[in-house]
């Protein structure tokens, strides 16, 4: 090797050395490693998409493990059939002076033939082959070849339909990555193969391409700075979910685990991506999350409410004019009463307080910005750690000035002569539906014992009436067993004489 190719520090470095077979002389000499790499790793310029590593240069598939095992499991199928073949139906030899009558057809079920034999028992002229049955030991040799081809290559009979519907979801995940271990691995594999192979191309569009592209592009684009070391390329596929079956079970135990905390869990973006997995067409319109909603102006946003469709605030809206309006829908008790005869009557007064809130929520935001007298950074964007801790300092200030405020309105409410009037009056109010209804009670109390009373006299009249019958009745009777004596007494005197 020429001197200006040996290594300084006695390392071996990576070159690429070009030789003619027949002459073997050197035609070209590369090197293998990037210019400005202080390591000198050896660039890689092929991708192996192999199942596992081989003791060579290639790697080992899936059908080199089970591929003689397959072998053997077909010849010894074969032969099993073969000589089942040849049990029901041997071959044999007769002697030449055997002669049946007819052609040398075989014979069908229930014919018999006539045969002229030289001499002697049919049985001495012809003789079978000795064909064997299938052997018992042959077919169980088959069963071992094929359950160590199922070991192998980690293939188990589970029918996942068969499980119980009742079953954990992730007690039925596990049967099914355990039912497809062998594919799952081959997709996994593949999708690092891809990887490397993706990094490659980019590497050599970023070596090798010019830096100005073919076609017009809006910007300034620089194909080398596109496709950067600092870039990585990466296939989009999922190495760990390798059927839509198995993608939707993750999807229901993401589901499961949401019922235990709901408010960690983005529940319309989880349920959307659910059926966007099942295959389900235009699940954006199924679906709204908070980013699809427009703005609304507060009555229309009741209405949304009442028909249990999402509504979002927005930070520039009216805020005490939406409150305003909300809160007088709340308390409209026409509406209260219609709203509370629906089945949904508790949802949508969920829906109602949480929309409210969230207009508190802004307004009291605008509140500290007055405050402040400057706008707060917008919410969604992170903070410097010195920002932040201004942003609080002022904000301590602007919240306890607020307060302040609220709180001197709160008084001057409580004293204003007005307030005091209808407070007053409101207190008559109410003493005098007392006073009433203390009233309303008393009398339905006399009422009640005024009917008592008169049921009383009711009854000692009854009785009096009844006993004055009673006596009379008495009286008559009485009257008629002397007129009675009489007459029998006369009769009798009568007949003495």
């Amino acid at each position: 090797m020429p001197e200006e190719f040996d290594d300084p520090d006695g390392i071996a470095r990576p070159y690429v050395i070009t030789v003619d077979k027949t002459s073997r002389e050197i035609l070209a000499i590369r090197r293998n490693w990037y210019e400005d790499d202080a390591k000198k790793k050896k660039r890689l310029h092929f991708v192996h998409y192999k199942y596992l590593p081989g003791l060579g240069f290639y790697g080992t598939g899936l059908i080199h493990l089970i591929g003689g095992l397959a072998k053997s499991a077909t010849s010894i199928l074969r032969q099993l059939i073969d000589a089942g073949t040849l049990s029901n139906l041997p071959a044999g030899l007769k002697a030449r002076g055997l002669r049946i009558k007819g052609d040398d057809t075989p014979l069908m079920p229930g014919e018999f033939r006539d045969v002229d034999v030289p001499g002697g028992a049919i049985r001495d002229s012809i003789t079978f082959i000795p064909y064997k049955e299938p052997s018992g030991v042959l077919y169980s040799l088959l069963g071992n070849i094929v359950e160590e081809g199922r070991r192998i290559g980690s293939v188990a009979d589970i029918q996942v339909g068969d499980t119980n519907a009742q079953a954990p979801v992730g007690t039925t995940l596990a049967l099914m990555e355990r039912s497809m271990k062998v594919m799952s691995g081959v997709q996994a594999r593949m999708h690092a193969s891809m990887k490397k192979e993706l990094r490659l191309l980019s590497k050599i569009i970023r070596d090798y391409m010019p830096t100005e592209y073919a076609y017009e592009m809006d910007g300034d684009f620089d194909r080398q700075k596109d496709f950067d070391s600092r870039v990585d390329v990466i296939p989009v596929s999922d190495p760990n979910a390798a059927t839509m079956s198995q993608r939707i079970m993750q999807y229901q135990a993401a589901l499961q685990l949401s019922q235990q905390a709901p408010q960690l869990y983005d529940m319309g973006k989880l349920h959307r991506q659910m059926l966007e997995v099942l295959g389900i067409q235009d699940a954006n319109d199924i679906i709204k999350l908070p980013g699809d909603i427009k703005p609304a102006d507060p009555v229309t946003e009741n209405m949304m409410l009442l028909k249990q469709e999402p509504v979002k605030a927005f930070k520039y809206q009216d805020h005490e004019a939406h409150i305003s309006v909300h809160m007088a829908a709340m308390q409209d008790p026409k509406m209260r009463e219609m709203v509370g005869q629906s089945p949904f009557a508790q949802a949508i007064g969920q829906a109602m307080a949480a929309h409210v809130t969230e207009h508190v929520a802004f307004q009291y935001r605008r509140e500290i910005e007055k405050m402040l007298g400057v706008e707060m950074p917008n919410e969604d964007q992170p903070l410097p750690e010195d920002v932040e801790v201004e942003i609080s300092r002022l904000a301590k200030d602007a919240a306890e000035k607020l307060l302040q405020k609220d709180q001197m309105e709160a008084q001057q409410q409580q004293q204003d002569p007005v307030v005091q009037m209808q407070q007053a009056e409101l207190q008559i109010k109410q003493q005098e539906l007392q006073h009433k209804m203390q009233m309303d009670a008393a009398k339905l109390k006399l009422d009640a014992d005024r009917i008592a009373a008169e049921n009383q006299r009711e009854g000692a009249r009854l009785g009096v009436r009844l006993a004055t019958d009673l006596d009379k009745s008495q009286r008559n009777d009485q009257k008629e067993g002397a007129k009675l004596g009489i007459e029998v007494a006369k009769e009798l005197t009568k007949g003495d004489g």
